[in-house]
């Protein structure tokens, strides 16, 4: 196929680390750019983030711009204690990767976004791993981009499992649902990769030690900042058996769609605060007549996709 140009939309933790290496190594994307955004950590750390692990994996071109760095109905933005203890304070297992000597690009995240939809039209994949607020933003201040963007693959959502922040809602919506609301029901062309899926697909240990064994500094700190999520997934119950690799796998549905089974739905956000009804991702019962712009992820060939994601890591990080 011919290669597909994507925006990463990260909030670099840890998954979000994997998804920036699986996107680099893949042959079918180009990445263009990456918004930075809230959510792991602050949009300044997030960014940094990026701008580290990009030089890491020697993809200097590759430029960072920033968005967001708080819900579309707040002023300011703080760090959950469970998100800090699953991705350390500094996003990426407090593993110290050598700074970049490069900077953000001038050019606001949101506008940047506007701009490649305008020029790539159906080339381009807008993949957000974090919350929703930066294609809001975009989608209120140029509604025509909900047509031009090729497709949009987000990670986040729970459909037919509980949430991991509340038994509903799952925490990339948490942050913003009603800008999720709003992109459920104006963006088209959009696939939701939530927990129903990548909760299924574990790394383990036995994984790392393969990207230790490499001998290379990526291959040394990647192992280090994903056996910190691995702990943590032990240490705070979450699963025992290994790591889920939630963005990685929005990267790879974007390109395959194969990996997974999904179902033709029109989407909403629940922002009820007061009846406690808040962020939970389901059917639109007033769309349910009307064309589908949107589909869920049900389910996933979890074993051909965690093969594949391991191949491509040790090609990245050699």
């Amino acid at each position: 196929m011919s290669r597909k140009k994507m925006i990463l939309d990260l909030d670099t933790g840890i998954d979000d680390a994997l998804a920036l290496a699986y996107a680099i190594g893949h042959d079918d994307i180009d990445l263009i750019g990456i918004i930075a955004t809230y959510g792991n950590a602050l949009t300044n750390v997030t960014a940094k983030n990026s701008l580290d692990l990009l030089d890491l994996l020697g993809a200097h071109d590759v430029p960072v711009f920033i968005g967001e760095s708080h819900s579309s109905t707040t002023t300011d933005f703080t760090v959950m204690p469970i998100s800090q203890a699953i991705h350390g304070q500094n996003g990426i297992g407090d593993v110290e990767v050598a700074a970049s000597t490069r900077s953000v690009d001038s050019q606001n995240g949101i506008d940047f976004l506007i701009e490649a939809a305008h020029q790539y039209k159906d080339e381009l994949i807008y993949l957000p791993t974090g919350p929703l607020t930066n294609l809001a933003k975009a989608l209120k201040k140029d509604p025509s981009i909900a047509k031009l963007i090729g497709q949009t693959t987000l990670m986040g959502g729970a459909l037919t499992v509980p949430g991991n922040v509340t038994p509903f809602t799952e925490a990339n919506i948490h942050q913003d649902p009603e800008a999720a609301d709003y992109v459920f029901k104006n963006q088209e062309n959009l696939t939701m990769v939530g927990l129903d899926v990548t909760l299924r697909t574990l790394l383990t240990k036995k994984h790392t030690q393969e990207w230790r064994d490499l001998g290379t500094t990526a291959g040394q700190n990647y192992a280090d900042i994903m056996d910190y999520y691995i702990d943590a997934y032990y240490n705070l119950d979450i699963d025992k058996k290994g790591a889920a690799l939630h963005d990685p796998l929005a990267v790879a549905v974007a390109v395959d769609p194969s990996y997974v089974t999904t179902l033709d739905l029109n989407m909403q956000v629940t922002y009820d605060q007061e009846s406690g009804d808040y962020g939970r991702t389901i059917g639109d019962k007033a769309k349910l007549l009307e064309p589908t712009i949107s589909k869920a992820a049900v389910l996933v060939d979890q074993d051909r996709f965690v093969s594949d994601f391991q191949q491509m890591m040790l090609k990245v990080l050699a």
